[in-house]
């Protein structure tokens, strides 16, 4: 497993944002494990949660020259990319949008760098139902921006629908042909449990899932 994704399931693990039991989804599923970017909620974990973004970027060779974070949860995490990236030596702008536009002072719903003639990278936690990534699809495009691509923390990898094979992030990636990058899938979490002995016990219950619900 490359070093950005053990580094990062291994910090998801003891920020708490990763967690084994049994969990019912926003789909109904009942999942045996959950992820929740929310609980990187300090500097120390948003810096190295950031430098694994920027690793798996950089081994994706994705082309890019801004940031966007979807609102809310891509706030934080565009943001502490961002500051990774200073910290490496590139200085790169940031934009966001707000979830209701401003009808006072500067307005809109656009926050930071302006878009126009970027090669705009969304950075987010998950694509789930990909409403969210659409939605920021769609204010890139109207702001004269141009989407380089997304990338994510975690892919479950799992079919959005009983009768599709695609999940998620590759439905978006093809619809709108644009690559979609995430630092770990459920690949990388299956070979993970495997490598870490007190894991080990979620193991079965980790293969039955992507048994039912996983892409081929």
């Amino acid at each position: 497993m490359d070093t950005h994704r053990s580094r990062f399931l291994q910090l998801a693990l003891r920020a708490d944002a990763l967690r084994f039991g049994e969990f019912t989804l926003k789909s109904g599923r009942i999942s045996p494990y959950f992820f929740n970017a929310g609980q990187f909620n300090s500097g120390a974990t948003l810096a190295a949660l950031a430098a694994c973004y920027a690793d798996a970027i950089e081994a994706a060779g994705l082309e890019f020259d801004l940031l966007f974070g979807p609102a809310y949860k891509g706030i934080p995490l565009a943001t502490a990319l961002a500051c990774e990236f200073a910290r490496r030596g590139r200085d790169l702008p940031v934009a966001f949008n707000r979830k209701e536009a401003k009808t006072h002072g500067e307005g809109g719903s656009l926050i930071g760098a302006p878009l126009a003639g970027r090669k705009v990278l969304i950075v987010d936690d998950v694509i789930t139902a990909g409403t969210a990534i659409r939605e920021a699809l769609t204010i890139i495009s109207a702001a004269g921006g141009n989407t380089a691509g997304i990338v994510i923390a975690l892919d479950r990898q799992e079919r959005v629908r009983e009768d599709a094979n695609a999940s998620a992030a590759q439905a978006v990636a093809r619809e709108h042909a644009i690559p979609v990058v995430a630092v770990a899938g459920l690949g990388d979490l299956l070979a993970f449990v495997g490598e870490t002995g007190t894991l080990a016990m979620h193991r079965d219950a980790l293969l039955a899932y992507r048994a039912r619900y996983g892409i081929a």
